[in-house]
C-alpha cells in the first residue's frame, strides 16, 4: 500500500506543473494598478498564500527576463509545491518564520543583492489569514526592494475549507489583478512599523477594496 501511495504521490508532483500551466493558459487575465519598479534593483513580489495558483506563474508573466527565486515552506506540502516550481523553472528557498529562518533570510537576502524577484506569500505557511509577517517587510527594508504585492481576484472559484481559504479557479474565468507597489519607509520605533504593517494587511485583504 506504501508503494503504491509513493507512486501516485510522485506522479502527482510530475503532473502538477502541467496542470498549473495548463489552467494558467486558460483564464483570462486582467492587470491594473501600478507600474512596475523599472530599474535594476530586487523586488519582493507578494500574493496571499490562498492565491497561489495564479500567483507563482503570474510572478514568472511580469518578470520574464528576471530570475525568480520563490519562497517555500519545508512542510511536506512544501515539497510537493517545491518540486512543482522547481520544473516550471523557479529558484528554490525552503524554509519559513518557524523552521530556517536564518537561511530563508540570507538566501533572500542575496537573490534580492543581485537584482531578483523574491516571490512570497506573505501570511503563510500557516496564518494568520491576510496578514503580513513582519520579517517580509523587514527584510525588503533593509535591502531597499520595492514590494509589489499583486491583489487577485477570481471570477468564477472554489474555494477550500483551509485555513487559507485556498481557492482554485475555473478554467476560462476572469482574473482581476491589482498591483500596488509599497517601499518601506524608515520608522522612529518597532511599534510605528508594526502599526503600519498591519494597516498594509488591512489594505490588501480580500474584503478592502
Amino acid at each position: 500500500m506504501a508503494f503504491v501511495k509513493d507512486i501516485l504521490l510522485k506522479s502527482a508532483t510530475r503532473l502538477l506543473p502541467h496542470v498549473l500551466k495548463l489552467l494558467f493558459a486558460t483564464l483570462k487575465i486582467e492587470i491594473d494598478g501600478e507600474k512596475l519598479p523599472d530599474d535594476p534593483r530586487g523586488v519582493m513580489f507578494a500574493f496571499w498564500h490562498g492565491k497561489m495558483i495564479v500567483g507563482w506563474l503570474l510572478a514568472r508573466r511580469l518578470f520574464p527576463r528576471r530570475e525568480i527565486s520563490a519562497v517555500v515552506s519545508l512542510s511536506g506540502d512544501g515539497q510537493i509545491l517545491s518540486d512543482a516550481l522547481d520544473r516550471l523553472g523557479f529558484r528554490l528557498i525552503r524554509g519559513s518564520s518557524s523552521r530556517g529562518k536564518e537561511v530563508v533570510r540570507r538566501n533572500i537576502g542575496v537573490a534580492l543583492s543581485s537584482g531578483g524577484v523574491v516571490a512570497v506569500t506573505p501570511d503563510g505557511p500557516r496564518g494568520p489569514h491576510h496578514r503580513f509577517k513582519y520579517g517580509t517587510l523587514r527584510l525588503a527594508a533593509l535591502h531597499h526592494a520595492p514590494v509589489v504585492f499583486a491583489k487577485i481576484r477570481y471570477g468564477n472559484t472554489r474555494s477550500l475549507k483551509s485555513w487559507d481559504r485556498f481557492e482554485i479557479p475555473m478554467p476560462f474565468s476572469r482574473v482581476q489583478v491589482t498591483l500596488r507597489v509599497v517601499q518601506v519607509p524608515d520608522f522612529p520605533s518597532e511599534d510605528a512599523f508594526r502599526a503600519w504593517a498591519d494597516e498594509l494587511s488591512t489594505t490588501f485583504a480580500d474584503d478592502a477594496r
